[in-house]
């Protein structure tokens, strides 16, 4: 099995240069974590006080449900903490398991896809091998997922067809995406979720457990991973055999990065070049590549938009 080519820091930076990447601080991570919940928290407080703004905080939620799945991400790569346990404590418990993933069954499985990236063995390479597609085909993925479709498949058909399969003693790894990331961590997720429901009914607003954390989680969050899939890795060219072009960049505007692409997530070439750099540095990394001659192949688009009609950009059929 080919593993997906690389590249050394030192084939692009003279140790000085590479020093302020290598370095971590201690306490960034599990602020980061705290700067996720407390975006939640704001916005369930807002929807609370003006019921007019729900449609919006549902967004800001959903969005913010994608970087718990970014900083569980984060600490499959050690990112979150220099402490291994409370990294991992982290990344499991206040990232992974509320939006129904699990750290454990994700990390193999994502640094499988690190080392085979863009290879037929890439354990990813489904979110990205169909594309192109043509608009109408997108417009149904996206209707899936703000009708609640996606949610209803992930969370329920998929854990009822790994107990299935468990019981008759046979895997069920047609769709090990959605599987690892949102089906394998069913009772911690419904008793977090359930402690979650149990502080709205104390606080005297059950109702916004189900408007302001599950319908963001049904609706917001599927769609928003989708597009983040798409842009990290549909439709480059090149990105089986070039390190630089193993993943895309996207530039994103300040609502991009709020309502689509939370902590980083967007630097995802740079990631795939140097993945034990963490997220926070990846801006600064983004600049101090572009800025030598091989970072010039980096694939980088100019916004989510653009990326999503280069990923619908087949004919109909």
């Amino acid at each position: 099995m080919p593993a997906a080519p690389r590249i050394r820091p030192a084939d692009l930076f003279s140790p000085e240069d590479w020093a302020p990447f290598q370095s971590r601080r201690a306490w960034v991570g599990p602020l980061l974590v705290a700067h996720c919940w407390g975006v939640i928290a704001l916005a369930v407080a807002a929807g609370v006080i003006w019921p007019i703004l729900i449609p919006l905080c549902v967004a800001v939620i959903g969005a913010r449900q994608l970087g718990l799945a970014i900083l569980m991400h984060e600490a499959a790569h050690g990112g979150l903490s220099s402490d291994r346990r409370l990294n991992d404590f982290l990344g499991h418990w206040l990232c992974a398991v509320p939006v129904g993933a699990s750290l454990n069954a994700y990390r193999p499985y994502h640094l499988a896809h690190h080392k085979y990236a863009q290879q037929a063995e890439d354990p990813d390479l489904v979110l990205s091998a169909p594309f192109p597609v043509s608009r109408a085909s997108l417009r149904r993925k996206i209707v899936r997922d703000l009708t609640g479709q996606t949610f209803f498949k992930q969370r329920v058909l998929l854990p009822l067809a790994a107990l299935r399969g468990r019981a008759a003693g046979t895997a069920t790894d047609d769709h090990a995406y959605e599987a690892i990331v949102t089906g394998r961590s069913v009772a911690p997720f419904l008793l977090v979720n359930a402690a979650l429901l149990a502080v709205a009914v104390a606080a005297g607003v059950w109702w916004a457990f189900f408007a302001l954390w599950l319908l963001p989680m049904a609706t917001w969050f599927p769609m928003v991973t989708r597009l983040r899939n798409i842009a990290e890795h549909a439709c480059v060219e090149g990105s089986a055999t070039d390190p630089f072009r193993a993943a895309r960049t996207t530039r994103a505007t300040w609502w991009e990065r709020a309502l689509i692409a939370p902590y980083w997530v967007n630097f995802h070439a740079e990631h795939h070049l140097f993945m034990h750099v963490p997220c926070w540095k990846l801006p600064s990394l983004h600049k101090a590549v572009r800025a030598r001659p091989p970072g010039e192949r980096m694939e980088v688009a100019q916004g989510y938009l653009s990326v999503l009609r280069e990923a619908s950009a087949k004919p109909a059929a």
